[in-house]
């Protein structure tokens, strides 16, 4: 899930994306500035403390404490198993992304604090055979 958050106060431009994996009874967060480019440079990720389940469902809401506003930009479901610590790197293969453009599923590497997006393995092997 990619929420596009507006109006955060620790935010100097005014606008990042939170992107929430879930994980139990709440999502793992990261601030991106931007949505990777596919098979480009990593975008830095900066964890966030965890979110609640609901904005798995929401389209659009106010933040608690007023700290601005969300909205979705895309959702789907992911493959694979998170880490159990929040620092240590991960892939995962992305179910939903063609809602912006991109292929599906694709992968999402968490690696350094930096935030990759590549096409899936097998999909690279079939393109190269």
């Amino acid at each position: 899930m990619l929420l596009e958050h507006f109006g955060a106060p620790d935010d100097p431009r005014g606008c990042h994306l939170d992107l929430l994996l879930e994980d139990g009874d709440s999502c793992r967060s990261w601030r991106l500035e931007a949505i990777p480019l596919l098979n480009g440079p990593g975008q830095s990720a900066t964890p966030l403390p965890p979110h609640r389940l609901v904005w798995l469902d929401r389209e659009a809401a106010a933040v608690s404490g007023g700290r601005g506003w969300a909205r979705r930009v895309v959702g789907g479901q992911y493959r694979g198993t998170l880490p159990a610590t929040v620092d240590a790197p991960f892939s995962l293969d992305l179910e939903g992304m063609a809602a912006i453009g991109m292929p599906d599923p694709v992968c999402l590497s968490m690696i350094e604090g930096l935030c990759c997006l590549s096409q899936p393995r097998d999909q690279q092997t079939e393109r190269n055979a």
